[in-house]
């Protein structure tokens, strides 16, 4: 496929249902600035190799079909691996005594 623009190749890469990696190669920094706001993607590789996330600098992951957000090796990874739990309670109820165990 040949796009007429860059806009136009943008436009079609988020037209998939899938964005977990997008790669731009360009010598025009507008492009690299209108691919970091546009080409909504879990890794955006701009100028370099778009295979392979570095461990414990780049974590992983995408968004839509490729994932659900949170990227394997970021800051909310561990929070996939518990079940969140919400305990509420009335403390001001008639007779609490918070003394008796």
């Amino acid at each position: 496929m040949k796009a007429k623009d860059f806009n136009q190749a943008i436009e079609w890469a988020m037209s998939t249902r899938f964005a977990l990696t997008g790669g731009v190669f360009s010598r025009s920094p507008a492009h690299s600035s209108i691919a970091s706001k546009k080409f909504k993607v879990g890794n955006l590789y701009l100028n370099r190799n778009c295979v392979g996330a570095l461990v414990e600098r780049q974590p992983f992951g995408g968004s839509k079909m490729s994932g659900v957000g949170t990227k394997a090796g970021g800051p909310d990874y561990l929070l996939h691996f518990i079940d969140p739990r919400t305990i509420t309670e009335n403390t001001m109820r008639r007779g609490f005594t918070p003394d008796i165990k």
